[in-house]
């Protein structure tokens, strides 16, 4: 039962990995809009489509465990904007990376705060070799300054504490129900700022600004299934897939070419978290087998 558990959880992140892919080359399609419309537009298309989910089906628009779904909505709503900022002006597949120290934060979070198992040393190895592979992709990219870095790892910790937040609701709130407070939040926020910077876009440009927010919610659904089916440890690893579609889209849709030693950097990152992973149900396992 555990272990059909954790399989759910894992094919649940692989899925909203692919849907946040497809939604970020959208994004940066229309990379030549301001930051804040491109947050207003996702959220908004989001904010309808799941309002109107939750009305059909009966259910609270504001739910159950208000603290912590207000907690997610802020922290969302800055990691998204700030992760957007970045995949307008670097690489898509490096501002995949960066942001993507998202499960090292989720991990120590959950182990915090929602009582699941801490590190071992040998874990804090591989994180570290992971951190170590983002300085690398930003060390040999000269498109990468100081600032794009630091909003990368900004948008990772706030992630972190979203997807903390999502936990600590499995219990009392409907998936689309935790989804929808990001949008509640971001919407007034973003809108306000807009009303100030709006950009029209054009043509085609409102189909892909629509795909955003489609795609978008539809990965946030999956996430949230995937946090609430298995351990914040064993699924989060599997969003680093992410980093291989941004890098092959990235490369073919907008040229977008990294280094050597960039690359060499991805897949040390990668690889760590891969090796973390299999340590993790390696542990597991073993526990398991001595208890029974």
């Amino acid at each position: 039962m555990i272990q059909t558990k954790a399989t759910a959880g894992i094919a649940w992140m692989i899925s909203a990995t692919v849907l946040y892919t497809a939604a970020n080359l959208c994004v940066k399609s229309l990379a030549h809009l301001p930051t804040e419309e491109l947050v207003f537009l996702r959220s908004a298309t989001s904010l309808i489509l799941a309002g109107s989910w939750l009305l059909w089906k009966g259910k609270s628009l504001l739910g159950v465990n208000r603290k912590w779904l207000l907690i997610r909505g802020i922290f969302g709503t800055i990691g998204l904007a700030t992760f957007f900022h970045t995949i307008r002006f670097i690489p898509l597949a490096s501002a995949t990376v960066i942001q993507y120290l998202s499960p090292i934060f989720t991990v120590l979070l959950a182990a915090r705060f929602d009582g699941q198992r801490g590190m071992r040393p040998v874990q804090w190895v591989f994180f570290g070799l992971a951190f170590l592979g983002v300085l690398m992709v930003k060390g040999f990219d000269p498109r990468i300054s100081w600032l794009y870095l630091g909003l990368g790892i900004t948008s990772a910790i706030c992630a972190a504490v979203a997807y903390l937040a999502t936990m600590k609701c499995r219990d009392t709130d409907h998936p689309v129900g935790v989804v929808i407070w990001f949008h509640l939040v971001a919407v007034p926020v973003t809108g306000t700022w807009t009303a100030f910077t709006w950009v029209p876009p054009v043509g085609h440009e409102w189909l892909l600004a629509l795909a955003v927010g489609v795609l978008s919610i539809l990965a946030q659904v999956a996430m949230t299934h995937a946090l609430h089916r298995g351990e914040a440890n064993v699924v989060m690893p599997f969003k680093y897939l992410g980093a291989i579609l941004a890098f092959v889209f990235g490369l073919l849709l907008f040229d977008e070419r990294l280094n050597a030693y960039a690359l060499a950097g991805m897949t040390l990152v990668i690889a760590s978290l891969i090796t973390n992973t299999l340590y993790k149900r390696y542990r597991s396992k073993k526990m398991g087998a001595l208890v029974s």
